[in-house]
């Protein structure tokens, strides 16, 4: 029978051993820790890979063949020429045009009255809630109804409501014959981005918003004691804490404006110079049959959209930091 002092000796001895072994053994409990917290995952995993990773690679693999569904007999491996044509060709370079200049342009335009519905929507008064969420219901149409709203509902000269608006205005003040544009025909580039900057609105406003209401209120009440007024506030307080939410609307909205489809095909069908890569892609596809010059065209797209993608969540990662150290 062992006394206490052996047991206590001997306790050591059992769990002694080479320290490879050691480690080996903590090694394999760690990845199988690892697994098991991972295992719940793979599903999900399992489906995002199936979902998105590989279309993009039978699309990647379309891209170099030489393939046009009318001819199917012709079909042949080509390299990288697809991706040469679709840089040489001047549709795709006006489309590219097109799309930078209705990007650019809705996004500044959504930005700036975001930042204006934020400001207002950030003071308190009565019915606050039931304005932010009228505000909101743009956004939260599915892109072809609200395309089709502005086309027929708005846009449509003989009994759209804008026209209709101007001949009452007109028959007010007595004019014979109030004028009734066409909007679509006469501006359709600007009938596309007005179309899409009333959707997008709210989301910007919803993101600025959120900066406005993560604002240290201390340092507010503090200009304010020493004499600062609205305009100087805004300006050195305001703007410069919103700048990471304007970069961060900026680059959001950038990534779906870019692939924005729904508006052009609806109002403008890509007619008179409305076409933009999206739209161009789909004209390529769908009514060339060119697969191989569509692919590569929408791998360079998927390419651009990624880095703007990128940029996207450094900005947010660098919120979250700012956020986290002034907690």
């Amino acid at each position: 029978m062992s006394t206490p002092a052996t047991t206590r000796a001997t306790a050591p001895a059992a769990r002694t051993g080479p320290p490879a072994t050691w480690a080996a053994g903590a090694r394999s409990r760690g990845r199988a820790l690892a697994w098991a917290r991972r295992a719940p995952l793979m599903p999900a995993l399992v489906f995002l890979i199936a979902v998105t990773q590989l279309p993009f690679v039978a699309t990647l693999v379309i891209s170099l063949f030489d393939w046009n569904a009318l001819y199917p007999d012709e079909r042949h491996f080509t390299g990288l020429s697809n991706y040469t044509a679709v840089a040489t060709d001047p549709a795709l370079r006006q489309s590219v045009i097109t799309t930078a200049v209705l990007t650019a342009g809705v996004v500044l335009v959504s930005l700036v009255l975001g930042l204006g519905i934020a400001l207002l929507l950030d003071r308190r008064f009565f019915g606050r809630g039931i304005v932010r969420t009228l505000f909101i219901a743009p956004f939260l149409l599915v892109p072809v109804a609200a395309a089709l709203l502005w086309k027929h509902v708005l846009f449509n000269p003989e009994y759209g409501l804008i026209d209709g608006t101007l001949t009452w205005l007109g028959h007010l003040f007595g004019v014979a014959h109030p004028p009734q544009p066409d909007w679509v025909s006469s501006m359709p580039l600007a009938s596309v981005a007005t179309a899409l900057v009333w959707q997008w609105t709210p989301f910007m406003m919803l993101i600025l918003l959120a900066g406005l209401q993560s604002r240290p209120m201390e340092m507010v009440e503090a200009a304010r004691l020493d004499g600062a007024g609205n305009w100087q506030i805004f300006r050195y307080l305001t703007l410069p804490h919103l700048r990471r939410y304007l970069e961060l609307g900026i680059l959001l909205g950038s990534i779906y404006i870019v692939q924005n489809f729904d508006a052009v095909f609806t109002i403008t069908s890509g007619g008179l110079g409305t076409a933009n890569l999206p739209y161009t892609i789909y004209q390529t596809f769908y009514q060339a049959h060119e697969y191989g010059q569509a692919s590569a065209a929408g791998v360079l797209v998927v390419i651009g959209s990624i880095a703007i993608a990128t940029f996207a969540l450094r900005v947010v990662s660098s919120l979250f930091r700012e956020e986290v150290s002034r907690a």
